[in-house]
C-alpha cells in the first residue's frame, strides 16, 4: 500500500511525514512547482504481532508496512494546461492520498495567502486536482471522436465516449470522480488514467498546540473520504525519541495514542485493509489483505502456489490464541477451525494454508 502525504506549501505535510517515519528531513526544502518527493516505508504497530511473537520465539518477526512518500511542490494554478508529466506520474502510482491541511497559526511560518482558512486549502489542491482529470477526460474524450469519425471500433468506442461523458459531467459540477458511483469493474479498467480524484483521501488537520475536533475545522464530505487530526510538530518531536523517552513525554502532553499510529489505522481503514497472521517458530507475520477476501485470496498474498493450490485453511482468532496461550490448547478445546475457500477472512485471524500443487 502507497499513500502520498499532499498539502499545500507550509501545511506540515512533511512534518507529519518526519512523525510517520522518525525521519528529520528538513520542512522548508520544496519549491512550488518543482516536484520533489522522498519515500519512506513505514512498520504497522500491531499488538497483536507483537504478543504472538513473543509466544512463539520465531526467527524472524515481519510486520505489515505502508510506504508513505512525501510529495513537494503543489500548490495553486499547478494544473493549469494540465499536470506536468513527473507530477501526474508520482501522484497516479498512489493507492490514495494523505490530504495535510493547515489549522495552524505560526507568526514565525506565515501562511503563503496571508491568513488561515483550513477550507480554503482544501478546495484549493482539490481542484487543482479536479482539473487535472478534467484535462485527461476531454484529451480521451477528443481521440475517441477522431476515432469514432474515422470508422474505427465504433461499438467498442462509442461505449467508452458514453463512459468519459460520464467522467466528465461529474468533473464539471465539481464532482470528484469517487463520489461518482463508478461501478468497481469499471474502475478496474481506469488504472492507466491515474484519476487523482478517484483515489481515496484521508483529511489531516495540522492543528498546534491544542488539538481540537478535526471535523470543525473542515468540512470533508464525499465517498472514500476520512479526516484526523493531528499535532505535527509535536509528533514529529516525539518521534525522534527513544520509546521511554516518547512514553514519558506524551503522558506529560496528555497524549494516549501517538498521531502515527492513528493515521496508520486511518490509512488501513481508507483502503479497506485488514490483517492476518501467520506464526511459528521460522516467523510471525502480519499480511495485510482487502476486506472482504476470501480464504484463498489470502493465501494468494503468502505465494501465488498457495492460491493455486488451495484445499483449506486453519484459522483461529489471534485474541483466541493469546489467550489460551498456543495451538495446544486451541486445539484441545476445539477453537482450530477448518474453512474452505469461500471462507471471508476476519481481521485478526491467524491462518494455516492446507495446499497442494
Amino acid at each position: 500500500m502507497r499513500l502520498g502525504l499532499i498539502g499545500l506549501p507550509m501545511s506540515g505535510k512533511t512534518t507529519l511525514f518526519n512523525a510517520l517515519t522518525g525521519s528529520n528531513r528538513p520542512t522548508n526544502v520544496a519549491v512550488p512547482g518543482k516536484l520533489d518527493v522522498q519515500v519512506a516505508v513505514v512498520d504497522v504497530p500491531d499488538a497483536r504481532l507483537d504478543t504472538l511473537s513473543a509466544m512463539f520465539n520465531p526467527r524472524k518477526i515481519v510486520p505489515a508496512r505502508i510506504t508513505y512518500a512525501d510529495i513537494g511542490g503543489l500548490a495553486k494554478g499547478i494544473s493549469e494546461g494540465g499536470l506536468s508529466g513527473p507530477f501526474r506520474n508520482e501522484l497516479s502510482q498512489m493507492d490514495g492520498f494523505v490530504h495535510v491541511i493547515r489549522a495552524f497559526d505560526n507568526p514565525n511560518v506565515p501562511h503563503p495567502d496571508g491568513s488561515l482558512d483550513p477550507q480554503r486549502d482544501l478546495a484549493a489542491l482539490d481542484a487543482e486536482f479536479l482539473l487535472a482529470d478534467l484535462v485527461v477526460v476531454e484529451n480521451r474524450i477528443k481521440k475517441l471522436e477522431e476515432e469514432m469519425a474515422r470508422g474505427k471500433d465504433r461499438a467498442v468506442n462509442a461505449k467508452e465516449l458514453e463512459q468519459f461523458a460520464r467522467y466528465k459531467a461529474a468533473l464539471d459540477a465539481e464532482q470528484p470522480l469517487r463520489d461518482a458511483d463508478i461501478p468497481l469493474a469499471e474502475q478496474r479498467t481506469l488504472g492507466g488514467y491515474g484519476f487523482l480524484t478517484l483515489k481515496p483521501k484521508l483529511v489531516a488537520v495540522n492543528a498546534g498546540d491544542e488539538l481540537g475536533d478535526a471535523e470543525k475545522a473542515v468540512k470533508v464530505s464525499g465517498a472514500h473520504t476520512a479526516v484526523i487530526a493531528i499535532q505535527g510538530a509535536l509528533e514529529a518531536e516525539i518521534a525522534q525519541l527513544a520509546p521511554d523517552e516518547a512514553a514519558v513525554f506524551m503522558q506529560e502532553y496528555g497524549i494516549t495514542e501517538s498521531a502515527r499510529a492513528r493515521v496508520i489505522q486511518a490509512s488501513y481503514n481508507l483502503m479497506h485493509i485488514q490483517t492476518f497472521f501467520t506464526v511459528g517458530e521460522d516467523e510471525c507475520r502480519a499480511w495485510p489483505y482487502p476486506t472482504g477476501a476470501t480464504a484463498q485470496e489470502a493465501a494468494g498474498e503468502i505465494h501465488t502456489d498457495l492460491q493455486r493450490g488451495f484445499i483449506r485453511a486453519e484459522i483461529v482468532p489471534a485474541e483466541t490464541l493469546i489467550e489460551l496461550g498456543g495451538y495446544n490448547k486451541v486445539k484441545a478445546v476445539g477453537k482450530l477451525r477448518l474453512e474452505g475457500k469461500e471462507y471471508v477472512m476476519q481481521d485478526g485471524d491467524v491462518m494455516n494454508v492446507k495446499f497442494n500443487v
